[in-house]
């Protein structure tokens, strides 16, 4: 998951110095200050080198840090930026400052060095732009809300950044079936705000949803935090509009719940991260908004309760739970064990559940400055229920809470229904992303186990690793078998990160895990695609992105291995 706010480094002026192609030869073209216009024979050239004058630390560039080459794709001309002018009338950027944060990573881990973002806001300008890069043969990195964790949303070199921030319009909302029709750039949590006031909730929920576009949560196919009650966004999409690679539009957008004709073509595009079409409309099914709502964060001597139903401090005996609880647990197989009484007990109501280490914890509380309402413990369990009875699901919790504090799997908790205390409990969950950039480079990975084996991995990290890093951390969806791993070091180690793969892959691909269960896997991730897909599969991807896109100009270098 990442931060409920995307941390981007200060708008610097800077200059472009540095040729980014690997043995391209190309013209040097140097910017300072505001926007300029170059020459009017002039070629906007991939360069980077980013310097600034107040000594904010360098993101090196992707072509350079990685082995990477440049595809022989075209350069942006006078000429292209006056036709994208055309198509897309002042709402072309080539300022140096702007599009600084366009063409890195929130993480600060990958950049590129794109000279041009376009802003289209309709389906019809998005396909005037691919006919013509097509046409010309220029690559085109579509660009949601940039929270990516992989490296998939920024150019590697000096593609074109197509930005959906402006299609953000909502096209209708059916308040019957609950099924909402938007544009792709439509902000998560603006769209969540929309639809509960409506009396429903978006089926997913993740940690950027102040930023992150429901496009680009399509294209990445995000799991998030409610994926244990609503499933994946391949069963609560209904239809897609898509704008292929020669600027074909495929409307796909039915909101049908049935529709049996054919080849379902949407989930080609569901997680295909940009690469064979440019996602500009999603029509998707929302569920109805629970009317109790509680969360529990499990950890020493008893269960405290905040209760925003009465305002009162509760008793254990009489829980009111969305209920949302947190909890301390001794160990990771109680950690287990408690997963298995809660889906026994809480059964339907059951909406997430949430784990993580001690060392989570300790970093949220440096960084962050955030408080456990737990004694500290080697794990906490976060849970949260969501139904229609707020006596029937405070039974439920109280009877699930009697039984786990009784017999010692849970040390320690605590129990919110008021908005605010809800709100303050995920935080310690939903921000640890953010606590880890804090504490240095992160080395991010994100697979999907068995549950039994879930940790293990970290445990064996630690030993590996030894003081090489600063932490070895554990968290994630227990509920759907993801772990999110972490290891943080003062700064990038080619040394540390060789120890770590193929070592994490080779352990995931033994265990018959995922090498990603919902990050996606960008341009950081695209060469190890064969852990977890045998090479029929990788061919198979392959063909489909050749029929699809021919000429390879969507988002190249990510999702599929380079070819040889």
């Amino acid at each position: 998951m990442v931060p409920r706010m995307v941390l981007r480094s200060p708008v610097w002026l800077f200059r472009w110095q540095v040729a980014c192609t690997r043995g391209a030869s190309v013209p040097q073209r140097t910017w300072a200050g505001a926007s300029r216009t170059p020459g009017p024979d002039s070629t906007l050239a991939c360069t980077g080198g980013l310097s600034t004058s107040l000594g904010t630390p360098e993101v090196m560039l992707t072509c350079e840090r990685y082995p990477v080459r440049r595809l022989p794709f075209s350069v942006v001309s006078e000429q292209d930026l006056a036709a994208f002018e055309r198509i897309v009338p002042g709402r072309v950027v080539t300022d140096p400052a702007e599009l600084e944060a366009a063409n890195m990573d929130w993480l600060r881990t990958v950049r590129g060095c794109s000279q041009v973002l376009l802003r289209p806001r309709t389906a019809e300008e998005v396909s005037h732009i691919l006919r013509y890069c097509h046409g010309r043969n220029l690559a085109v990195n579509p660009q949601g809300g940039n929270t990516g964790m992989v490296g998939g949303s920024v150019p590697v070199f000096d593609e074109i950044i197509l930005s959906t921030a402006l299609m953000n319009q909502v096209i209708g909302f059916h308040s019957v079936s609950g099924i909402l029709v938007c544009q792709a750039g439509c902000i998560l949590e603006e769209l969540s705000r929309y639809v509960e006031e409506r009396d429903f909730i978006m089926p997913l929920d993740l940690g950027a949803k102040g930023s992150c576009h429901i496009g680009g949560n399509v294209a990445t196919n995000a799991g998030g935090l409610r994926f244990l009650r609503y499933g994946s966004l391949r069963g609560t999409v209904l239809g897609l509009e898509v704008v292929l690679a020669d600027g074909t539009v495929l409307d796909c957008l039915t909101s049908l719940r049935k529709d049996n004709t054919g080849y379902d073509l949407k989930q080609l595009f569901i997680g295909s991260e940009g690469t064979l079409g440019v996602i500009t409309a999603v029509s998707i099914l929302c569920p109805p908004r629970p009317r109790a709502v509680n969360v529990a964060f499990l950890g020493g001597s008893g269960v405290r309760l905040w209760s925003g139903l009465t305002g009162l401090l509760l008793a254990p005996s009489c829980v009111c739970l969305r209920p949302c609880a947190l909890a301390g647990c001794p160990g990771f197989p109680e950690v287990l064990q408690t997963f298995s009484t809660c889906k026994g007990m809480l059964g339907e109501i059951l909406s997430a559940y949430e784990f993580m280490d001690a060392e989570c914890m300790q970093l949220v509380g440096h960084h962050l400055r955030l408080t456990s309402p737990v004694q500290e413990s080697p794990f906490y369990v976060l849970i949260e229920t969501s139904g229609s009875g707020v006596a029937h699901d405070a039974e439920k919790l109280s009877s699930f809470l009697e039984r786990v504090l009784g017999c010692g799997l849970v040390t320690d908790g605590t129990v919110a229904t008021d908005h605010s205390k809800v709100k303050m409990l995920w935080a310690l969950r939903e921000r640890i992303s953010e606590a880890l950039s804090r504490d240095g480079y992160v080395y991010k990975y994100d697979i999907s186990l068995p549950v039994e084996r879930l940790y293990d991995l970290v445990t064996e990290l630690r030993t590996r690793l030894g003081p090489q890093a600063k932490h070895v951390v554990g968290y994630g969806h227990l509920g759907d078998g993801n772990l999110h791993l972490n290891v943080t070091a003062e700064a990038f180690s080619s040394s540390l990160l060789g120890a770590l793969e193929p070592y994490v892959y080779e352990w995931t691909a033994e265990q018959r895990g995922s090498i990603s269960a919902e990050h996606g896997l960008g341009f950081k991730k695209r060469g190890v695609l064969g852990y977890s897909k045998p090479p029929e599969a990788l061919h198979l991807m392959q063909q489909l992105k050749a029929l699809l896109d021919p000429k390879g100009i969507l988002n190249p270098y990510k999702t599929l291995p380079a070819r040889s």
